[in-house]
């Protein structure tokens, strides 16, 4: 089968999106499929471009038998929602453009969220290259904006929800990553039979317990301390800033230590607020290839999965958990619903607000 796999996220960009996206399309090439990944130019969550994909509107390579195409994105910091809607329909745009012109006969196109936009590009280039439409929901747009605050004009948001009904409609197929988006679509109204679940996994050929977890303590002088991880994107949803409040409550306990390692939009407000409370126990480390994601889950006594009291976050499940789990690591989780009854039920974790 021909598979056009149209995400906004790809390798080397970091993070569940681009992680799913690759490792699908990887498994199907070894299942004899031919697989076209439509994506943009990398830039999550920094806005920055690497060297060597600057200076182009269209490229085209491989990876492990995907064939990759980028195209034009309007690269932007995952922050400041203008300049993020703007991103979010400059790759909608160019997309539409190469997914017609330039990916050749296609069986089947899927789209995937988050930012639904994509979902959008999808149908289009559905209706005009002919192929069915599948649409894979990793995020509820608009509800998750919505609910973050970013977005308040209610005119916007009766646009916005009157397009993602659109797509649920004209998709022949939806895709979930969490048993509770059955429940969520169907009571808007889209029928269960159209909808099924295939959540995230985790590679366990790469995510085990042998690796440098000794070499990387000895290296950031960590042999002595109990480490208490987050590793992932410091954005508007995570709530990091509660993570530095605990910092400072017991921070007289120097032999425990709080580790940020990634980026995103509140990175440089995290860093300051350390900053201003004095907070020896807080280390932040930029972000790291996925390769090297074993080795940090490793080094780590604990592993938090955050996410702000919301409803919203109460259907969504972190990838993240299956890796820390795979890496035997004990995880304090802050997300309630859903994941909180993952990691119960598996023992791999307790729940704290």
């Amino acid at each position: 089968m021909r598979i056009l796999y149209l995400s906004q996220y790809f390798p080397p960009e970091m993070g569940a999106p681009s992680a799913r996206v690759y490792e699908l399309a990887r498994r199907w090439v070894k299942n004899g499929d031919q697989v076209t990944v439509l994506t943009g130019f990398p830039n999550h969550p920094t806005g920055i471009i690497p060297t060597e994909y600057r200076g182009y509107r269209f490229l085209e390579e491989e990876k492990d038998g995907i064939r990759v195409v980028r195209t034009y994105i309007f690269a932007a910091p995952n922050k400041g929602f203008f300049k993020r809607i703007l991103s979010y329909v400059s790759f909608m745009c160019s997309s539409i453009i190469q997914g017609t012109k330039t990916v050749g006969k296609q069986d089947v196109i899927i789209a995937t969220s988050p930012q639904f936009f994509v979902g959008v590009a999808g149908y289009i280039i559905s209706r005009l290259k002919g192929i069915p439409f599948i649409f894979e929901v990793r995020d509820l747009w608009p509800e998750s904006i919505v609910q973050l605050g970013q977005l308040k004009n209610r005119f916007l948001i009766r646009f916005l929800e009157w397009i993602e009904m659109l797509l649920y409609k004209k998709a022949i197929h939806i895709v979930g990553v969490a048993d509770s988006t059955v429940k969520i679509l169907t009571e808007r109204g889209v029928p269960s039979e159209k909808i099924t679940i295939i959540k995230n996994g985790v590679d366990l050929e790469l995510f085990h317990g042998n690796g440098q977890q000794k070499v990387l303590k000895r290296k950031y002088g960590f042999d002595d301390k109990f480490v208490v991880s987050y590793i992932g994107t410091h954005g508007l949803s995570h709530a990091l800033d509660k993570v530095l409040d605990t910092a400072q409550l017991i921070q007289d306990q120097r032999d425990i230590l709080f580790l940020l390692v990634g980026e995103g939009a509140e990175k440089e407000n995290l860093i300051r607020k350390a900053k201003a409370l004095n907070l020896p126990n807080v280390k932040f480390l930029d972000q790291i290839d996925k390769h090297q994601l074993p080795d940090y889950y490793g080094l780590s006594d604990i592993i938090l999965v955050t996410l702000r009291k919301l409803p919203l976050f109460r259907s969504v499940i972190p990838s993240k958990i299956f890796e820390i789990m795979a890496m035997a690591r004990p995880i304090i989780i802050s997300v309630d619903g859903e994941s909180r009854k993952l990691v119960e039920e598996a023992q791999a974790g307790i729940f704290a607000e």
